[in-house]
Formats: structure tokens, sequence, C-alpha cells
């Protein structure tokens, strides 16, 4: 009897444990009862749909056509990259900029079998639908920062230039020596460490982990700014330069967390195809160009494996800026110097 009881209740326990494990289904934009659909988009591929966002001049008369990467848990509203550019700029600049919510954000399909490459390949076939020439710019912030270099590695040669803005690391790539890796690791609180953990070693969990109530789950799903701000981070917060973000905050995430912010932690965190300590040169012709900008006191994504990479990329144009933080982007002019140092050939 007791045996007897001790199976069903060990059944009752993984059943349990499955039930809470496992996601809720996506809520589709356009299927019934889900969010409407109001953004224009493209058809991939693989009949996904991808929504896009259109900024700057025509692309019919742009001098430079650029596609904008956003960050974690954000949308293509999240344009960071224009916050502190006037209008009259861009127009000098001739830049037309098209951003996109990337698989299970805002109105784009989810992409359950989303890969390191497969977003790259969604990026390429953004420029081709939307007709943006052989060559195009990609600029990515934060995790889309992460995202750009996919596209250096399996699109190439499809760019003209590059910018990462304060891109995620993943503490496993294998190019990074071991000692530092864990000493960055070790730079982001306990309970990040271990969603990363989970993100990275048993990512069927990654859900369950950043939902339940025992012990605390990632501070960046949970958005305590004490663990993500720097001092130039609250002095751009108080003056108010990227408040607007807060209106689209539901809606990056409106088709639900499971396919938008967790399945992007697994991806991020996971085991990539490649090493970007690898990577070559794609403009060794000098005919574009590749620049990493970071600041020095970036809470969320530690500065030193950023100069690790530079050092082994010394292609990369590496622009550390001394009291920055991961807002940096919408810092006075840094959006400007930024875009300039891409576009502009000196």
């Amino acid at each position: 009897m007791f045996k007897r009881i001790t199976f069903i209740l060990l059944v009752g326990l993984l059943a349990w444990a499955y039930q809470a494990a496992r996601p809720p289904p996506p809520n589709i934009c356009g299927s019934p009862g889900g969010p409407p659909v109001t953004a224009p988009r493209i058809r991939l591929r693989d009949g996904r749909f991808l929504a896009y966002m259109e900024h700057g001049v025509p692309k019919q008369v742009a001098k430079h056509k650029i596609i904008f990467v956003h960050p974690f848990s954000s949308s293509r509203h999240d344009l960071i990259i224009t916050i502190s550019i006037s209008p009259e700029v861009i127009e000098d600049l001739g830049a037309y900029i098209v951003s996109f919510d990337r698989p299970g954000y805002g109105e784009s399909d989810p992409d359950p079998k989303r890969t390191a490459k497969s977003l790259a390949l969604d990026i390429e076939e953004l420029g081709d639908q939307l007709e943006l020439g052989s060559k195009f710019y990609v600029i990515g912030y934060s995790m889309g920062g992460q995202c750009i270099w996919k596209c250096l590695q399996y699109i190439p040669h499809r760019l003209a230039g590059a910018a990462l803005i304060a891109p995620v690391i993943n503490y496993w790539w294998p190019g990074f020596p071991a000692n530092l890796s864990s000493y960055a690791y070790k730079k982001q609180p306990p309970q990040d460490q271990w969603a990363l953990r989970a993100a990275h070693y048993i990512p069927w969990l990654t859900y369950w982990w950043n939902t339940q109530k025992f012990f605390p789950k990632s501070s960046v799903v949970s958005e305590k700014p004490e663990n993500m701000f720097s001092r130039q981070d609250w002095e751009i917060i108080r003056n108010a330069k990227v408040s607007g973000r807060e209106k689209h905050k539901a809606y990056a995430t409106q088709q639900g967390e499971a396919e938008s912010i967790f399945r992007e932690m697994v991806v991020a965190f996971g085991s990539w195809e490649f090493d970007p300590m690898d990577l070559q040169n794609p403009f060794a012709s000098n005919e574009g160009s590749v620049h990493l900008w970071h600041g020095d006191e970036d809470k969320l994504v530690p500065v030193e494996p950023q100069r690790y990479i530079a050092e082994k990329l010394p292609w990369i144009h590496y622009h550390e800026l001394p009291g920055g933080g991961h807002l940096l982007p919408a810092a006075d002019g840094m959006s400007e110097i930024i875009l300039k140092a891409l576009l502009i050939k000196e």
C-alpha cells in the first residue's frame, strides 16, 4: 500500500511539474481572440509574418538604408537610436531606418524553431522584400546588438556596415578565457546568474524559472532598476528621454512571454553554432565598417568582455564611453555620433 501511494504521489508530482514548466500557447496576432494586426508585415519564407515600421527619409531617395534591431522586452516602436537626433540631421544624412518586431514580439509571429541563424535570415529577407538593395546597414542595441553578431556570421555579404550598441554577451562563448567569463558572470546579481544558468543548461525550464514564486527570478525580466541602471542612466530617466517606452511595454509581449522574452533568453544564452571571436572582417577592402559602442559603467552588460572582443577582433572600431551606462544611445548627442560614425566615411 505504501509503495502504491508513493507511486501515485510521484506520478502526480511529475504531472504537476510538467504542467508548471509547460508555457501557455502564444496568442497569435490576427487569430480568433488574438491581438489585432495594425502594422505593415511581410510574409517570410516559412509562412511567418514579420511586422515593421519605417522612419527617416523615403527609401526611394535615401543615401543609407538601415535595419534596426530592438532590445529585450521591446518592439519596433522602441527606436532608441533616434532619441537624441533631430529630423533635420536624419534628413541631412539621407537615412532611411526600418525597425521590426522580432519573432514573438509585437505583431511578428513566433518562431518556435528559432536559432541564431534564423533571425539573420529574417533580417536578410526583410531587406529583400522591402527592396533595400544588395547591401544595407544593421544597428542593434542591447539584446538587439547581440543579434548583429549573427548578421556578421550568416549574411556578411549583405552588409554595408554594422553597429553594436551595448550588445549583450553570452558568458558561454568558448572564445572567452574562463577567468574572464567567470569574473563577468559573477558581477551579475545572484538571481540573474541562476536565470542564465537555467536558460543555458535547462532551457525547457526557462519559462517556469522566471514565472515561479519560490525564489527571485531574473531582475531584467522583473525590471528591478536598482540592478540595471548606472548614474548616467538615472539622469537620462529623470530627463524623461526614454519615458515613451512604457506605453509600448505591453505591446511587446502581447502574444505571450514564452515565445518572446523567454525563447529569446534560450537562444541568446544557449550554445551557439559559432563563436563571435572567430569572425572574419567582412570589410577587408575598407568598403564598410563595424562599430561596437559600450559604456564603462554599464551595470547590465559588463564592459570587460567587450574589451576582450575588441582585442581579438582589431578590425572592429571599439568605442568605450567613460561614465556611460546601458542607456548609452539616449545620452545627449550619442545617437547622432553613432549614426555619423557608421554612415560617413572619412
